[in-house]
């Protein structure tokens, strides 16, 4: 009689995919025929159901959970395909049966940008109906921005409006994700099949297996959950003490947490709220600090959970709900409904209702919790190994007659050297990354802090010893104030390895001038770099910087090119397919 096979303990598998790989193996081998000829035939297997995975992302949240989200159908009777949405497009999808589709929302309401094409595609006309499919959307986002959770949104509009049946709602998850996002897999899951174990048919469709990621060799598993408390080695203003701007260089220890990064991944950092504020909304509650209230951390003192625990920036919608049931503002006339965009911060809705008094514990429970910031790392590990070094623009500005600061960038600047230590973990960004071809040119277009991944990228370029000529645009107000990384870029250029730096300080001429000026002014031969097989990098603000240089890259290969603007817009979807555009923008 045959036996079953099994994964011994000496093979070099954690606990947990030890038991994943048997409950497998065992399935698999379960459909196999009996030895013995007398054996009763097996009744025949269920065919495991197909189910798309479809995921957007830029930091590489979506594509964590839709690889999530396989290993658990793949638990529940399904055949998981996890895709990046770069991947597909929508003839191909209407051929499949389930879809689950999560994506985050970058920048100002705009699709991440793997999933541009397949976004541009569904919303465009004359696209074949999809009435054969079953599909559900998890939006990821940040109630910060006005255009919350907008690309899951859109994808979920352009599919039904396209016939295909929604299979469970759409759920919108702010930064807080995991509660909701566990909640909608498993409403899916039940609504599109049965939970019941199934054995493997040898018709089905074969699943992309997922082994559970072992732990880092530390065993530590440091992650946004459990990030790893970095030494701050320094803290250096890279602006000068004139200038209308405060941007620092910041460096950390990873020494013995055995995190390992490339240029053009992300750090997350988790930063701890200004004191003053603190003592600030303190003072409008009429609290001294010390009331005990329940954190995520366990019973702390209301002063340190505010300090490390809550966010005190813009107020949640049951925050500003709650006190728009006190009735008199501060300047004595009635309350009526207000729009949430009034309330900056938590202090902003404290302060006009000075007559509202609340519990500290239900006070907290109407706060969310604080969150990480996203960072481009500005570090290459072959130059400065067990480090991690970030460029940080400090946020400061008044309004509503109050002076307000960036929670991180303030932090950073003003006290995490104080601190000692500070949470940080690592997002990979598979999309921003350098060439595995060294020979191949590179673009770079980066002003101000956007300068931090392409310092990373030459400085790891230089390391390693790449051929590749390198192009870097770089912007601000005055250089006399504002040439971040001066000292090193100047000696880069100097000796040949930087081959071309285009600069662009607005406020040094009567015009202003940008980055994307430069662009212009040098067009032919970025369009011949391009067509040398040159990758194009942009890094900085979304909003405008990001959207005025794609405007003007596609009318240099419009201009140059001699193509008609059809031609224009395809050949830089031909740019990014072959990972040749690249933008870390926010």
């Amino acid at each position: 009689m045959s036996t079953l096979p099994f994964i011994p303990e000496s093979a070099p598998f954690t606990p947990e995919q030890r038991a994943w790989l048997n409950g497998f193996l065992n399935g698999m081998f379960s459909r196999l025929p009996a030895a013995s000829p007398t054996t009763n035939p097996a009744p025949a297997a269920r065919q495991l159901a197909p189910l798309t995975i479809l995921f957007g992302s830029q930091t590489g949240t979506a594509e964590a959970l839709a690889k999530r989200a396989a290993k658990e159908a793949g638990k529940r009777g399904f055949a998981p395909t996890v895709l990046d949405m770069a991947q597909t497009n929508a003839t191909k999808l209407a051929a499949e049966k389930n879809i689950l589709l999560i994506t985050s929302t970058y920048g100002e309401g705009e699709p991440p940008d793997n999933a541009k094409a397949l976004h541009a595609a569904l919303k465009a006309n004359g696209v074949p109906p999809l009435s054969n499919i079953y599909f559900s959307v998890c939006a990821l986002g940040d109630r910060n921005y006005n255009q919350f959770c907008r690309c899951g949104q859109d994808f979920d509009g352009f599919l039904e409006k396209l016939g295909a049946k929604r299979a469970a709602p759409r759920v919108d998850c702010d930064v807080e994700y995991e509660e909701p996002f566990n909640q909608w897999l498993d409403g899916v899951l039940k609504a599109l099949g049965s939970e019941a174990p199934v054995t493997v048919s040898p018709e089905a469709p074969a699943s992309k297996i997922e082994i559970p990621a072992t732990k880092s060799k530390s065993g530590k598993g440091f992650s946004k959950q459990n990030p790893f408390p970095a030494p701050v080695l320094t803290v250096r203003r890279l602006s000068s003490a004139d200038s209308q701007k405060d941007v620092n260089h910041v460096e950390f220890s990873l020494e013995g947490s055995n995190l390992e990064y490339e240029p053009g991944d992300v750090l997350g950092v988790w930063p701890q709220n200004c004191p003053e504020l603190v003592s600030a909304v303190l003072a409008a509650l009429h609290c001294d600090g010390e009331e005990a209230v329940a954190t995520p951390a366990g019973e702390l003192p209301l002063r340190a959970a505010l300090h490390k625990h809550y966010d005190l920036g813009k107020p949640s919608p049951d925050l500003v709900a709650t006190f728009a049931t006190a009735g008199v503002l501060a300047n004595g006339s009635s309350e009526t409904p207000v729009s949430d965009e009034k309330w900056l911060d938590v202090l902003d809705v404290l302060q006009a209702h000075p007559n509202r008094a609340l519990p500290p514990n239900e006070f907290v429970r109407l706060l969310r919790n604080l969150q990480p910031r996203l960072y481009s790392i500005a570090s290459s590990p072959i130059v400065h190994p067990d480090q991690v070094h970030l460029t940080v623009g400090a946020v400061r500005y008044e309004a509503q007659e109050r002076r307000r600061k960036g929670v991180c960038s303030t932090f950073l600047a003003e006290r995490a050297l104080a601190a000692g230590q500070v949470g940080v973990y690592l997002c990979h960004n598979r999309v921003f990354k350098l060439p595995a071809d060294g020979a191949r040119p590179i673009i770079m277009v980066g002003p101000g802090a956007g300068i931090a991944p392409f310092r990373a990228f030459l400085h790891e370029r230089r390391a390693a010893g790449a051929i590749g000529r390198n192009w870097l645009f770089f912007g601000d107000q005055r250089a006399a104030h504002d040439f971040l990384y001066r000292d090193e870029l100047e000696p880069m250029l100097s000796d040949g390895f930087l081959h071309r730096l285009d600069t662009a300080f607005s406020r040094d001429q009567t015009n202003k001038i940008y980055v994307q000026d430069r662009m212009r002014e040098n067009s032919r031969q970025l369009f011949r770099w391009l067509e040398q097989g040159a990758y194009f990098y942009v890094c900085g603000d979304a909003s405008r910087m990001a959207k005025d240089v794609n405007t003007t890259l596609l009318e240099i290969i419009q201009k140059e090119g001699g193509f008609d603007l059809e031609a224009s817009y395809a050949y830089l979807e031909q740019l990014k397919m072959e990972k040749r555009y690249a933008r870390d923008v926010y």
